[in-house]
């Protein structure tokens, strides 16, 4: 498993979420069941295969610290006992006799859950996900052994040597809200989650009214639909919108820059992250397009950011990144310096920064260049159908599914003056988090305490 009716309230609910369809390909079909449940059907007959998957708008951002993680830990527990299933080996034998492969994914904004099967399968296959996804057991004894199978993948990733500055990083980002945007959240409330806590998430957020279905692949998309509101169609609606009763907060701004050292004994290398709060989809939509348009351009192999930090030898690695999010994206950088040039790597890094929304800093041609590979990434992406439903459930849950629909559009629409004021109100003269990574020996070599001893 990957890094989940009262009428007028119900209408109130359903209408936060609405949007055009005017612009969806033609074998994109959607429907909303009067329970509240988004229906797409995408239809692909090149292969004989279905995909059913089911979004809900629930991961890290609905996770006070008490509860920092276990929306993963309930997508585990989605895999078992259910009121049709009597144990996970039981759920296991019956994957297999329906040639089902299955997985699921928590994020910060979303969690899902995916089976693919032989499309003559197909109805089997949605009972058993209505099964799973309404009527969840949460057996201790199950609970119990998953408690050190969600926490192994916590001590995995700690073993990554950048665990440590990525972990601190956040608490600096995020302050006391860091468990709203770190997934795999926290050892301790892992190895306690109770059914309690378990029942709590349920009651919260798994609701048709919060939920995308998605059916891909050899599938006809009224016979889906017909499907749908006869399996789904008792599935009553929350009456109430979880996100007004339950509401998320706002993350604190940065006000100052913040700075940091963290050691790892497996360090290999220095590495340095610094960090911008940036745009969001619920408060500057464009500015999330111009983010991923402005970060390629950065990226590119060509650009003159890359050439006068990794090609000059003062970096080994540069990379920056903007993660699209309902609430605060970050803007993060990741930096491997040469260690014997670190300051003249810091001290470039600052006039570029400042020359980011200059005139000149990039070229026409690779404005042009970064949409276009964004937008064949994109058509890309399309080609494996199976996949693809994990994007477009990704983005029902960040925006709509406008939002991916009208993606290469709105790639397409970003222009050198948004890219200037997107760095001017994110970026350039910003509060930021600084952190470099060290060994204990390199830390020692170049009598580095703190981040100011890599700046001249």
């Amino acid at each position: 498993m990957k890094h989940l009716l009262k009428a007028l309230p119900a209408l109130l609910v359903f209408t936060a979420f609405a949007y055009s369809q005017a612009n969806m390909p033609a074998n994109y079909f959607f429907k909303k069941l009067p329970n509240g449940l988004d229906v797409l059907v995408v239809e692909d007959r090149t292969v004989p295969l279905a995909t059913i998957e089911i979004n809900v708008r629930n991961g890290a951002y609905t996770e006070s610290a008490e509860f920092s993680g276990l929306s993963h830990f309930y997508e585990h527990m989605f895999f078992k006992a259910n009121k049709d299933i009597p144990s996970q080996e039981e759920y296991i034998k019956k994957t297999n006799e329906l040639g089902m492969s299955w997985n699921g994914t928590t994020t910060v904004n979303r969690v899902n859950y995916y089976f693919t099967l032989p499309s003559k399968n197909l109805d089997p296959g949605l009972d058993f996900m209505n099964s799973a996804i309404r009527y969840p057991l949460f057996l201790e004894t199950e609970m119990k052994n998953e408690h050190p199978v969600v926490n192994g993948e916590f001590q995995r990733a700690e073993s990554n040597p950048e665990f440590g500055l990525y972990y601190e990083f956040s608490k600096r980002m995020w302050g006391k809200d860091m468990s709203r945007k770190v997934a795999i959240g926290d050892h301790d409330v892992i190895l306690s989650a109770t059914v309690e806590k378990m029942r709590t998430i349920q009651q919260k957020y798994y609701w048709p009214n919060n939920s995308l279905l998605i059916v891909a692949g050899d599938v006809n998309h009224s016979d889906i639909f017909e499907k749908a509101e006869k399996v789904f169609g008792s599935w009553q609606p929350s009456g109430f919108d979880p996100f007004q009763k339950w509401p998320i907060p706002e993350f604190k701004p940065l006000e100052e820059d913040i700075t940091f050292v963290t050691t790892s004994e497996n360090a290999q290398a220095p590495v340095i992250y610094i960090g911008w709060h940036g745009p969001d989809t619920r408060k500057d939509i464009k500015a999330t397009y111009t983010a991923d348009v402005f970060s390629f351009i950065l990226n590119l192999e060509s650009s003159k950011f890359n050439k006068e930090l990794v090609d000059a030898g003062l970096a080994l690695e540069t990379s920056i990144n903007y993660s699209t999010d309902i609430y605060t994206g970050p803007i993060t950088m990741r930096i491997v310096p040469n260690p014997k040039r670190i300051k003249e790597c810091m001290a470039k890094l600052e006039e570029h920064i400042a020359l980011w929304d200059t005139d000149n800093y990039f070229t026409d041609e690779q404005l042009e260049m970064s949409k276009k590979q964004l937008a064949m990434s994109e058509e890309y992406a399309k080609e494996q159908t199976s996949s693809y439903t994990h994007t477009l459930g990704y983005w029902w849950a960040m925006k709509n599914l406008d939002y991916i629909i009208d993606y290469v559009s709105n790639i397409n629409k970003v222009t050198r003056d948004d890219i200037k004021k997107y760095i001017r109100k994110y970026v350039k003269d910003k509060p930021r988090v600084s952190g470099l990574l060290l060994s204990p020996v390199l830390q020692q070599t170049m009598k580095i305490r703190k981040f100011e001893d890599i700046i001249n």
